[in-house]
Parts: structure tokens; sequence; C-alpha cells
């Protein structure tokens, strides 16, 4: 066992004090916001606006996170974000995976260009088409429907999941393509029973990705959908603070209510972590074939 020279030592006890100290403050920096939003959902409305602001509500308040979400039907908003977001997912992810595997293992005129197609219009800022896209789905009576939040990714919607999905299809071996062919495979087969399973860290690393975006998307939801039945919580939440609610913003409802819609994309991200930092750290390995 190796010893560090005794000048060294207090040298590195203050690069390791110094790094500690920092990921708790950037750490903090996180978890205030968070638990804030916490005291504030657990107290009265008139304690909310006490000088000073107290950190422990003085009375917990457990009935804001049952009047703050029906105060927006929450549970119908619930079930229009859930079936908005899980057809989202399922079309980006499905989508994605199956282009990147046509880019990666399939030999066909233009391949690249193709590629190179979908990697610049990463570049545009998604604002670019909102204009043309409304008037196209409004001329295609998609107005008013989930539709313009639900197509589009059974589309390839998403250039950056059709890069990730390329980068892992090519890192794997052809020779496992090989050995499949001679077994009397086809390019389905393939795809679905032995290249699926291997970049499970890729589209579990898109489901996440394309789960919060969905999830947390209010931009979209509010240009396309007219019907307050329609919406999904994301915009549903904004009718606690809205202007034209003719009221002042009862802000323990809405912190109360905000907490309940953090929670599937928390719960989501907590259950696939490992996944999520596996797939986004193999990225840099991938190899060009």
């Amino acid at each position: 066992m190796t010893t560090l020279p005794t000048e060294r030592r207090p040298r590195r006890l203050i690069g390791t004090t110094a790094w500690y100290a920092t990921a708790l403050f950037i750490a903090a920096v996180m978890i205030v916001p968070l638990l804030w939003m916490i005291t504030i959902g657990l107290k009265s409305g008139s304690a909310v606006f006490e000088i000073p602001p107290r950190l422990l509500p003085r009375e917990w308040t457990w009935r804001n996170f049952i009047d703050g979400p029906q105060a927006i039907n929450f549970p119908r908003l619930l079930l229009n974000s859930t079936i908005i977001t899980a057809l989202s997912v399922l079309g980006g992810v499905m989508t994605a995976m199956m282009t990147g595997y046509a880019l990666a293992r399939l030999r066909f005129p233009g391949r690249k260009l193709w590629f190179y197609l979908f990697v610049g219009s990463m570049l545009l800022p998604g604002v670019v088409g909102l204009i043309p896209l409304f008037q196209l789905y409004k001329s295609i009576g998609w107005y008013d429907t989930w539709l313009p939040l639900i197509v589009p990714a059974f589309l390839g919607g998403n250039p950056l999941f059709i890069f990730l999905a390329r980068q892992y299809f090519l890192a794997i071996p052809y020779s496992i393509d090989e050995a499949a062919k001679i077994d009397g495979a086809g390019h389905l087969r393939i795809f679905t029973q032995v290249m699926l399973p291997l970049t499970r860290p890729a589209w579990i690393t898109m489901a996440i990705l394309a789960f919060q975006a969905s999830w947390n998307d209010y931009l979209n939801p509010l240009v396309y959908l007219y019907s307050s039945g329609k919406w999904p919580l994301s915009v549903g939440m904004a009718a606690f603070i809205s202007p034209f609610a003719g009221k002042t913003p009862d802000w323990s409802y809405y912190m109360a209510t905000n907490l309940l819609y953090m929670l599937p994309p928390l719960i989501l991200f907590f259950a696939a972590q490992r996944y999520f930092i596996q797939g986004l750290g193999s990225l840099g390995s991938t190899t060009q074939k």
C-alpha cells in the first residue's frame, strides 16, 4: 500500500474539502427551492406572506393537497397528460430507434445525407415552425385536438433521439447481424430481438427525455388546444396564476398541486436513473463504422 508524501497530504485534503463544499453548495441551490415549495404547499393562504417568512409552518395544512387539485379538475387534466405523454413517448422512441437502425445498419443511397439533414435540423429552434405548423394543422382540421401533440412524434419528431440511436447502433459489431442472418433472421427480427435488448440504455434514456419534454410542454398545448377539457396539466396549472382568472392566486393551492404535478417525472427519473446515466455516458465511447 502506497502512502502520499507528507507535504502532499494537506494539499489533497484542501482540494477534497473544496470539492465537497462546492458540491454541497450546488445541491443546496437545487434543493432549497423544492423545500420552499413544500413549505408553501403546507401553509395556509394567509401564512404565505408572513414577514419574516418561516421555513416551517405553524399549522400544517394538508388540506391544500386536496382542495388545490379540485380547483383545476386535476384528475381530468392528469388523464389528458397521461394519454398525450404516453403516446408521444411511444411514437418518439419507436420511430427514433427504427430510423437510427436504418441509418447505422442498412446500406442505401443517401444514407449520410439523411443523417446530416437530421443533425442539421437540431440547429433550428422549434418556435421557427410554430406559425406554419399551426396553419397546416388548422387547415386539415386538427386544431383543438390532440393530434398535433402526438402525431409528429410518430414521424421522427426528435432529431436528437435519432442521433442517439444511430450512435448506439454503430457501436454494436456487425458480426452480430451476420450471425443472426445466418440463422435466418431478417431485419425486423434482428431489430426487435437482438438490437433492442442491446440498446436498452439508449431507448430508456430517450423515454425519460421524451416523457419530461411532453409532460412539461406548455407552448404547444396552449397554441393548439382551445377547449379547457382537453388541456394537459401543464396548461391547467396556469389557471392558478392566469390574469384572466379574475382573482388573486392562491399560492398554497398552487404549490401543493405543483408538487403533485412534479411527482411522475421525478419517480420515472429515479426509477431509471441508472440507465439514464449509462445511456448518456456511453455516447462518447461509440465508434463510427
